[in-house]
């Protein structure tokens, strides 16, 4: 029986990986999310072929373990694409590499002098500058995923979180998402938070 191909091996993997985005449960972190930030990533600026092969496979891997009622998910997901992207062939930099940007977007904080890092922690924050209805649809398929989370504390979580995204300056890592995304993504989540408390 003849060994699968390098390139057909990368296409299992990452046929593994989509799948994993269609999983019950998936209203937000689904395979549209991936569309939507494989999408944002053609769409940037140029980058060597083998830098968008590493973004390309950070961003099919980045949410591949999503459970919203257990904490790790990141390390979970840099773990498997560097098991899946190994098992393929790919040289263990690469691979390490993809996994370490993984990494970042638990924090979705990307370390100075980081190209590659600010772009997918950029992509990956993206839909939060938005036009407001499509924003709004993102905010309540988060809600969804975070069922099992009774409303007080969701509404004290939630705002947490957007309270630490509004705390970063730039929001967005890469200069060109802030320039694109940032004043509208400040306005949604402000508008989330002021209805989160009421107002």
């Amino acid at each position: 029986m003849t060994e699968p191909s390098y390139d057909e091996s990368i296409v299992e993997a990452e046929l593994r990986a989509r799948a994993a985005y269609a999983q019950p449960g998936r209203h937000y972190h689904d395979e549209r999310h991936l569309d939507d930030c494989l999408r944002q990533l053609e769409d940037s600026h140029p980058l060597e072929e083998s830098e968008r092969r590493l973004l390309r496979w950070a961003i099919l891997w980045h949410d591949a373990i999503y459970d919203p009622g257990l904490p790790g998910n990141e390390e979970q997901s840099a773990e498997l694409a560097q098991r899946e992207l190994a098992a393929c062939g790919v040289a263990y930099a690469d691979a390490a590499e993809v996994a370490r940007l993984i990494r970042l977007t638990e924090t979705h904080r990307a370390p100075p002098g980081d190209p590659l890092a600010a772009l997918l922690i950029s992509i990956d924050l993206s839909i939060l500058g938005s036009d407001p209805g499509r924003y709004r649809e993102y905010a309540e398929d988060v809600r969804k995923e975070y069922a099992h989370v009774p409303e007080p504390l969701w509404q004290t979580g939630r705002t947490a979180v957007l309270e630490r995204l509004l705390d970063a300056n730039p929001l967005f890592p890469d200069e060109r998402f802030q320039h694109e995304f940032g004043e509208q993504a400040r306005h949604n989540m402000t508008a989330e938070i002021r209805l989160l408390s009421g107002g």
